[in-house]
């Protein structure tokens, strides 16, 4: 049997006020909490789709886990590459150099991430060929001395495809003045972008062999790559792999060479939830208004129930009911409107992009020219539990003021 309470705040809702103020009061709530859930439902999917490309194009050049001596070169890299191919879950595995080196070209210079790598295995674990624009990575084997550089990279430079740029390393030769740097002029085979600056700005690769001989390795590598069926199971499969392997190897996952940046990431969805969350408030601070009022409109008509036996908890109950049915249609209607918006992102941009002649996001500022979109469900549930939470909260004051009217005092000058 449902409750008479639920039945009198319902009727109260429905009911035409006589104070036209409390109606336009109402309105107001319900559309503060429809703008607020439905703009932070727009901005979480928008984080998201940010996240999820970011993820993406980041899991392009670099694996999944990676393997490395501990502070020592792998050796014996070709056994280790076929120990690891039969780790249950490895779907590649490729070796690579990495050190640090500065390009010149034409008088101008910049510092680099230099990756000595196998073109032929790469490809197991990385996209990196697929983001080639000029020239191609197999290039690397084919001519001797090749360099792959990030667009933006050569573009410092000032190179292009069959430029010849030094490449200056600090591991050099011993001399009686001391240690010298070493120097060695490559010729720039193919041009790749992924489209985060710090990788086009900052990466370069070699063949395996020229690092070889470049650093002075011998046959040696600095580790291996590897790549897995499940990517978002990687820190389970590094933390298993390195049990495994002991401490003689040091073992990591994507998510802890990158741990800083997706850190960020989380902060400033976490803080634009925040943020936006304040706009639910807001329209929360409208329904304790409407409540406030409604009280004062209704305060013979509690009187009433109050000598007709009604307790003061089923007064407060009744003005809850009404709170929170702003609040349920305000949230439902928001919800509706942000997931809505939130799947046709992709569309609603560039109309508006065209019809005011701007572009929100420019190729030559940032490396995502087009706003993505990724709808969480978890992230709408949240939403919409954190407004209805509020709404509730909303009616707490009104309801024990309503429930507080003192018949006598109500129903003196009626």
């Amino acid at each position: 049997m449902i409750p008479f309470e639920f039945w009198v705040g319902l009727r109260y809702t429905r009911a035409k006020r006589r104070n036209h103020f409390i109606s336009f009061i109402t309105g107001t709530a319900i559309l503060g909490m429809v703008i607020g859930v439905a703009a932070l439902i727009a901005v979480m999917a928008v984080m998201n789709g940010f996240d999820h490309t970011l993820r993406s194009r980041i899991l392009a050049v670099t694996s999944d886990v990676i393997v490395q001596g501990n502070g020592v070169p792998v050796l014996d890299w070709q056994q280790a590459e076929k120990n690891l191919s039969q780790v249950p879950g490895t779907t590649g595995v490729a070796p690579f150099i990495q050190a640090q080196a500065m390009l010149s070209h034409d008088g101008l210079v910049s510092g680099a991430v230099v990756e000595g790598i196998d073109p032929g295995l790469e490809s197991r674990v990385n996209r990196l060929a697929a983001d080639m624009k000029v020239g191609s990575l197999q290039a690397l084997q084919s001519r001797p001395w090749g360099i792959v550089l990030g667009r933006a990279l050569a573009h410092q430079l000032g190179a292009s495809l069959g430029s010849k740029v030094t490449l200056i390393s600090p591991q050099g030769g011993v001399t009686p003045l001391g240690v010298t740097p070493s120097l060695r002029q490559f010729t720039v085979v193919g041009l790749f972008s992924v489209g985060i600056y710090a990788y086009d700005s900052g990466m370069a690769y070699i063949s395996l062999p020229d690092a070889q001989a470049l650093y002075h390795l011998g046959d040696g590598v600095t580790g291996l790559r590897m790549q897995i069926h499940d990517p978002f199971a990687a820190p389970v499969f590094a933390a298993h792999l390195q049990k495994v392997l002991g401490p003689a190897f040091t073992v990591q996952d994507w998510t802890q060479t990158h741990e800083n940046f997706f850190k960020a990431l989380a902060m400033e969805k976490l803080v634009m939830f925040v943020i936006l969350s304040l706009i639910i408030a807001v329209a929360a601070f409208n329904i304790v208004a409407t409540l406030v009022m409604l009280v004062t409109d209704k305060e013979s008509d509690i009187a009433i129930l109050r000598t007709l036996g009604a307790r003061p908890r089923s007064i407060m109950l009744i003005f809850m009911v009404q709170g929170l049915v702003i609040g349920f249609f305000g949230t439902a209607l928001g919800v509706l409107g942000g997931v809505l918006l939130a799947l046709n992102i992709p569309t609603i941009v560039p109309f508006l992009e065209q019809l005011l002649h701007v572009q929100f996001l420019s190729p030559e500022v940032y490396s995502i020219s087009q706003l993505p979109s990724r709808l969480e469900p978890a992230d709408v549930i949240h939403v919409a539990i954190a407004a209805l939470l509020m709404s509730w909260l909303a009616t707490l004051y009104p309801s024990w003021r309503a429930s507080r009217i003192d018949p006598a005092e109500a129903l003196r000058y009626e």
